[in-house]
């Protein structure tokens, strides 16, 4: 069991990231100190990676929230149980749907990359005097 001070420094998270985590019922720490203070299982830790995993590639906390809400990690087929094919598909779902917004931020970027080097070969044209 470790303290949030602990799982904070474990996971690279805020305690108040953490805290913010528990409020939107991400992250359900026990609450075994004196005092009623929070205590993270190994569990917690694996959620808290994946938590991050899912952050990185850009999905927001509704998103997130929807993801992880079967509390279920599922990476080989002979661990899936009744149930599970539902969950799969509505992971599909949203990673499709994800997949598909960053796409389009891509094409986006990249127009705008080429819009900056277009800029900056006018300019060196300019100071250079070439037309």
């Amino acid at each position: 069991m470790y303290t949030i001070g602990q799982a904070a420094e474990m996971t690279g998270f805020g305690h108040d990231t953490l805290r913010f985590y528990e409020k939107m019922g991400l992250l359900k720490p026990q609450r075994k100190r004196p005092g009623g203070a929070r205590v993270f299982s190994d569990d917690d830790l694996r959620l808290l990676f994946g938590l991050k995993c899912l952050k990185r590639m850009g999905l927001s906390l509704e998103e997130i929230k929807s993801f992880t809400i079967s509390n279920r990690c599922m990476t080989e087929r002979s661990s899936m149980s009744e149930g599970d094919e539902a969950v799969l598909r509505d992971r599909i779902g949203l990673l499709t749907d994800h997949l598909a917004r960053m796409e389009m931020q891509r094409r986006e970027l990249d127009e705008l990359i080429n819009r900056t080097k277009n800029n900056i070969r006018l300019y060196n044209e300019l100071l250079d005097g070439t037309p």
